[in-house]
């Protein structure tokens, strides 16, 4: 090689300065170090193409490779990018098995939710047991409290009111005037046919009036005055049955026997005095001794006027017709079982 002449490789071509180098067998490089492959165009300096037609690229970056665009372009049919999974047949063989996966935990969640429900349904099943055993102890202690309170008013009721028993009593009560002589009646049992009100008395109440013939007495009460007939008379057993066109309400006759310290009310008009009320007890029932029956005594006090007035239990019901009192003793009143008038006149 001359001084200031082109490098002469040995056995080759001199190289000219400035003009590419072809390393031997090989392409022709072009300033500043870039290949020119086969049947590429060269790069001229300043970043011009080589052929007309062809895209220029710039100048490389320092660090940046020497060939190729600036920035990357979009991936062609077929590029992958580095970061992007392969689609390839590892992926269609993960596939199924995540599918599987999938379907295991779907079938572990359906059958934890299937315990879950059968464990609900054993505690509403339980509950519902629970429930109706319990229901069955609130009927069992309410039919208790039922029967309690029965019991409670059948003692209430048995619980002897002298108020009650006359409150009740009274509107059916009447004075009897039969000419001269005063006693007392009261209303029985159910309206008789044709209407009006059955009542009772003694015998001895309207005699002076049957024994002259006559029928006709008075029922008096507060102020107001009723016309009654006399019906049916037992001389022996001093009863006589009365009946008035007025409606009055008929009192109960007892079915049960009066038993000895019974509690008894006396109501009449002892001496004219109407609405008169008297307690007691019932002292003995006296069997029939001399033929005229059985006889109930009391120890309520009891005066002329009070004779045919009812005597009236607990439970307001007619037990007896006062009749008589004994002279000279206090507290020995008599009465005649309302059970022999009912039968002697088929009443009650």
């Amino acid at each position: 090689m001359t001084p200031g002449g082109p490098a002469t490789a040995p056995g080759g071509p001199a190289i000219a300065p400035g003009a590419p180098v072809a390393a031997p067998g090989g392409p022709t490089l072009s300033p500043g170090g870039a290949a020119a492959a086969p049947g590429v165009p060269a790069i001229a300096p300043g970043g011009a193409a080589a052929v007309p037609g062809q895209p220029v690229l710039g100048a490389a970056y320092p660090g940046q490779p020497t060939v190729g665009p600036g920035y990357p372009g979009p991936a062609g049919p077929g590029t992958a990018y580095p970061d992007a999974p392969a689609d390839g047949p590892g992926r269609r063989r993960r596939l199924p098995v995540v599918a599987f996966a999938l379907a295991g935990v779907l079938a572990v969640v359906a059958g934890v939710q299937a315990y879950q429900i059968h464990r609900l349904d054993g505690r509403l099943a339980a509950t519902d047991q629970r429930l109706a055993e319990a229901h069955g102890v609130d009927g069992v202690r309410l039919d208790g409290l039922e029967k309690r309170a029965e019991a409670l008013e059948k003692q209430a009721g048995a619980a002897f009111n002298p108020e009650a028993v006359a409150s009740a009593v009274l509107p059916s009560v009447f004075r009897v005037r039969a000419g001269d002589f005063t006693g007392t009646a009261f209303a029985i049992g159910k309206p008789p046919t044709g209407g009006g009100t059955t009542l009772l008395t003694n015998f001895h109440v309207v005699e002076a009036v049957y024994d002259k013939s006559g029928r006709k007495v008075f029922l008096e009460r507060t102020g107001q005055r009723f016309e009654a007939t006399i019906v049916k008379v037992d001389k022996d057993k001093d009863l006589a049955q009365l009946r008035t066109t007025a409606r009055f309400t008929g009192l109960v006759a007892a079915t049960e026997p009066v038993r000895s310290g019974q509690q008894i009310v006396v109501v009449g008009a002892p001496l004219g005095l109407q609405d008169s009320v008297t307690t007691g007890v019932v002292s003995a029932f006296r069997k029939d001794e001399d033929g005229s029956g059985p006889v109930i005594q009391f120890d309520a006090p009891i005066n002329p006027g009070n004779s045919g007035g009812p005597v009236i239990n607990g439970s307001k019901e007619v037990v007896g017709i006062a009749t008589a009192k004994a002279r000279d003793a206090e507290g020995i009143g008599l009465a005649v079982p309302v059970k022999t008038a009912c039968d002697t006149f088929k009443l009650c």
